[in-house]
């Protein structure tokens, strides 16, 4: 066993259901990671929208929620090994973090949500934990029900940002991390925890994706052209980038932690004045995702070690800390890329749009049922004991669909695809 994997003990190597011994060689935590790899949920990311869709523009280079849990992943294996975590588990629950966001991103976990509503609603990282748990073949339970990927309880409980169900919601966020029919394997997962906290995996995993999703999707608006960086040499853009921020990202911010963020960043050498397209407006465009993501990771690597010392830390035994400064500074950055690409003119159509297909494609297969759905749903459908369990199956399919597919099926439900592309 490497030292890495000595630091965790035998329940948070544990499974939900006991496997056969498996050949030497490989830790608990490498076959977590390797069967969330090899998982359908995540190949399907490839996709599915991170925050330009794949299909807006003309060029391969927008991110994919697929690109954006490696990226995650890579970030969060390094923070975390420099921390004493075992690298493989924090991996393991960053490529996890977003294996349950549906076609479209939030806002197609928005259009979900109100389909849902009368069975416990629908939230991104409670369908991650039903995938993982459930919806993924690979174990088989002694009754013969699922149990997903069946990792071991300390991949689930990394993976988990939000650890408690619907009614328990905490801090006023409409997050939560598991359904009512799921609590089983949550319980047992969360065996021998406090109630609300994570641990320090699932801390390192969730700033991860703060620091990738901000840094990176800032790099593809910049790409897109949806960004001007020239623009942002103008305090007024920025006062109108700072508005965004306090309502999305930093309620809390007060103005002179904002102005001290901008200027931070600002007149980091690394901040490019504009960008051409060239290869060497690239290169320093490439430049500063890389330097921001050491100022942040860093930054929290050593507000961590004034506050716990050393040692190797795991689990339970420390939180992370990130400082203040850092926190708005990743949230600013996620202020720009919401101000000139999320909230740019005509997306707003685009997302009614995308809404209207969820939510007719749920009505269709719900009224439809078990022949029009893929044959581990429809199996799940003729086991479905009631209507509200039966919704529950349509609102799986839904969500496991990619953007394309979406569009497709519902085409399709709406009888506008030609009688041979049916056939596809």
């Amino acid at each position: 066993m490497n030292d890495s994997v000595s630091r965790y003990d035998d329940a948070a190597r544990e499974r939900w259901v006991r496997e056969p011994p498996k050949r030497p060689g490989r830790t608990a935590f490498e076959r977590d990671r390797a069967r969330v790899v090899h998982s359908s949920a995540l190949r399907r990311l490839g996709a599915k929208t991170q925050v330009v869709g794949p299909a807006d523009v003309e060029s391969d280079f927008p991110r994919t929620r697929l690109t954006h849990s490696l990226e995650c992943a890579q970030v969060g294996r390094e923070l975390g090994a420099t921390l004493g975590c075992d690298p493989d588990l924090v991996e393991t629950a960053c490529l996890a973090h977003d294996l349950g966001h549906p076609p479209f991103g939030h806002n197609g976990e928005a259009a979900l949500d109100a389909a849902a509503t009368g069975i416990g609603g629908f939230e991104g990282n409670a369908q991650s934990f039903r995938l993982l748990t459930r919806l993924e073949a690979k174990t088989v339970r002694p009754g013969g029900g699922s149990a997903g990927l069946n990792l071991t309880r300390a991949s689930l409980d990394a993976a988990t940002k939000y650890p408690w169900p619907r009614n328990a919601r905490k801090n006023g966020t409409t997050k939560f991390g598991v359904y009512d029919d799921d609590i089983e394997v949550f319980a047992w997962m969360r065996r021998g925890t406090a109630s609300d906290r994570r641990c320090l995996e699932a801390q390192v995993m969730d700033w991860a994706d703060d620091v990738a999703y901000s840094v990176h999707d800032l790099e593809d608006g910049v790409e897109g052209g949806y960004i001007k960086l020239d623009e942002l040499a103008d305090p007024a853009a920025w006062r109108e980038v700072a508005g965004t921020a306090k309502q999305l990202y930093l309620p809390s911010a007060d103005d002179g932690e904002i102005d001290d963020a901008v200027r931070e960043l600002t007149s980091l050498a690394c901040w490019p004045a504009a960008h051409d397209g060239s290869l060497k407006s690239l290169a320093a465009l490439k430049n500063l995702t890389s330097q921001l993501i050491g100022r942040f990771c860093q930054a929290a690597e050593g507000a961590t070690r004034e506050a716990y010392g050393r040692g190797a830390l795991t689990r339970y035994q420390a939180d992370l800390v990130v400082p203040d400064s850092a926190r708005v500074e990743c949230g600013l950055l996620k202020a720009v890329t919401a101000h000139y690409v999320m909230n740019r003119v005509g997306v707003t159509t685009i997302r009614a749009h995308q809404r209207d297909v969820l939510r007719e494609l749920v009505e269709h297969l719900g009224s439809v049922g078990g022949p029009a759905l893929e044959p581990v749903f429809a199996t799940l459908w003729a086991c479905a004991a009631d209507d509200a369990a039966r919704l529950r199956v349509v609102i799986d399919q839904v969500a496991s669909l990619t953007d394309t597919s979406a569009l497709i099926w519902h085409r399709r439900s709406t009888d506008v695809v030609p009688q041979a592309d049916r056939q596809h």
